[in-house]
């Protein structure tokens, strides 16, 4: 511990177990020195333990669903009474697919589903910073930090709309990001972070392949849920002040690969 946070004030969206990247984010941000409130959809937080990691932070929490602006605006204001001021970091950490969740196939969408899940995946976090924005509730030098997939830039056909809808999220992070950065001095970013064994990472269909394809590939090996929790905490910091509108990969170097000896080892014929 740090205390890189110390004094810092934030919202974490998306904490919905032990296993889940905001959940360590928390844990993480916490034993930093930082305070927040915790939020997200009222359905998600009766499936999850969020009174548990609230407990275990001193954190208060305040239902919310990220597509209702209405909600978002409640959220921001009663955050603001309760920390005592602006916000300094927020952690997009949401994602949703009614198609990969009912078995849909990419070239068989239903349309009213894919719409949601945009809206909840991707629109979500326009809507977060709109929000952010419009009540100048950021403190300058803030950080907000989205969660997205590498299936953004390549193919992963399992992944089916979820890829869209973080490519959608990172041109919101980059668009945002420069009105944001230029008016408040806020940094907008995201963290493509390894295929990590969440509750919403194993709806995907051969998740289990994704994530053992990608450890063998990557010279590091995967990063782990704390891992990310780590470098979202460093991107919360004032020790990454200009970094600002990037695409940050958190693979352990799978993103640059082409091939490596494990997988190879895979289709090579014993002599």
């Amino acid at each position: 511990m740090y205390n890189l946070l110390k004094g810092k004030k934030g919202i974490i969206f998306g904490a919905l177990d032990s296993n889940s990247i905001a959940w360590k984010t928390a844990e993480r941000v916490h034993e930093e020195g930082g305070t927040f409130v915790l939020t997200n959809a009222p359905v998600a937080m009766r499936m999850g333990q969020i009174n548990e990691l609230a407990e275990k932070t001193g954190s208060q929490i305040i239902p919310a669903d990220a597509t209702s602006e209405e909600d978002l605006q409640n959220l921001v204001e009663k955050s603001m009474e309760i920390l005592g001021g602006k916000i300094d970091f927020v952690l997009h950490s949401i994602g949703m697919s009614i198609n990969v969740r009912k078995g849909k196939h990419y070239t068989d969408q239903n349309y009213a589903w894919t719409q949601k899940g945009t809206d909840v995946s991707a629109m979500s976090f326009h809507k977060v910073m709109q929000t952010l924005y419009k009540a100048d509730a950021m403190n300058e030098w803030g950080s907000i930090v989205a969660l997205t997939y590498m299936a953004a830039q390549r193919v992963f056909p399992d992944y089916n709309d979820m890829a869209d809808n973080k490519a959608y999220l990172e041109s919101i992070a980059r668009s945002f990001g420069y009105f944001f950065g230029r008016d408040k001095k806020v940094r907008v970013n995201t963290i493509s972070q390894s295929p990590t064994p969440t509750t919403a990472g194993s709806g995907v269909k051969g998740f289990d392949g994704f994530i053992a394809y990608a450890n063998k590939m990557s010279p590091l090996g995967n990063a782990t849920a704390l891992d990310c929790a780590n470098y979202t905490v460093s991107l919360f910091s004032d020790l990454t002040k200009r970094v600002s509108l990037q695409n940050l990969f958190h693979d352990g170097g799978f993103s640059n690969m082409g091939v490596s000896d494990a997988v190879m080892e895979t289709f090579m014929k014993e002599d």
